[in-house]
């Protein structure tokens, strides 16, 4: 991996959304509303030096220039989005301590990652954001907030677990959210609306309308049908 630094933000002790593309692009999809939303501004990048994807054009291919960013507004860095991840374990390990490193230089309070979490509960338009952390005691503090923890025990593969195993052996405190879908394969904006809800909730911040992202799902809905 490759990490260029474009600036330096001022910002002390910011809370950290880190997500990348996963299972109903859920990860990608709330942290790219976020940046749209909040107005961030890029100061670092990290690139692969090689693809995780090919895009066919029809009858002939280009190779992605694959890169994600650090955006950051107020007390607010955000990390990831756009599409992909790293499939080696050793690049996503890299990346995820690259996030670790940007924690503690700026002296973060707090990491939250989102995601998808697959279900064959029938859930209508309203999934359920579901979320774990990285304590029992933080679990414990989440009572009486109305939030729902993850319903059984599983395994969280990927960045948008695995940055909260690097958060808890770093002694930061982590929440991971993960919205209801029973499609992977298709986008889930009401799970990413579901969880922006969350985030807003356990954040105490506005982070934008998501009516755009419920139109999208509706347009999705329809596409399907046909």
């Amino acid at each position: 991996m490759e990490f260029i630094q474009k600036e330096e933000p001022d910002i002390k002790k910011p809370i950290i959304i880190a997500a990348m593309q996963d299972m109903g692009n859920v990860g990608s999809i709330v942290v790219n509303f976020i940046n749209e939303s909040l107005r961030t501004k890029p100061f670092r990048i990290a690139k692969t030096p090689f693809p995780t994807y090919i895009v066919d054009r029809g009858g002939h291919i280009d190779v992605p220039d694959e890169k994600w960013e650090y955006r950051f507004t107020e007390d607010l860095i955000i990390f990831g989005g756009g599409k992909g991840q790293p499939q080696s374990n050793s690049e996503l390990n890299e990346l995820c301590q690259d996030v670790i490193d940007v924690a503690k230089k700026y002296s973060a309070k707090f990491l939250y990652t989102v995601g998808g979490f697959h279900t064959n509960r029938i859930f209508g338009n309203k999934p359920e954001a579901y979320i774990t952390t990285t304590s029992k005691e933080l679990t414990k503090q989440m009572e009486g907030l109305n939030v729902a923890t993850t319903p059984q025990k599983s395994i969280i593969t990927g960045f948008n677990g695995l940055i909260l195993g690097f958060a808890k052996k770093n002694n930061i405190q982590g929440i991971g959210m993960y919205g209801e879908l029973n499609e992977p394969e298709i986008p889930q904006y009401r799970a990413a609306i579901s969880i922006i809800e969350t985030l807003e909730k356990l954040t105490f911040r506005k982070l934008g309308n998501t009516d755009q992202l419920e139109i999208m799902a509706q347009e999705i809905e329809r596409k399907f049908k046909n």
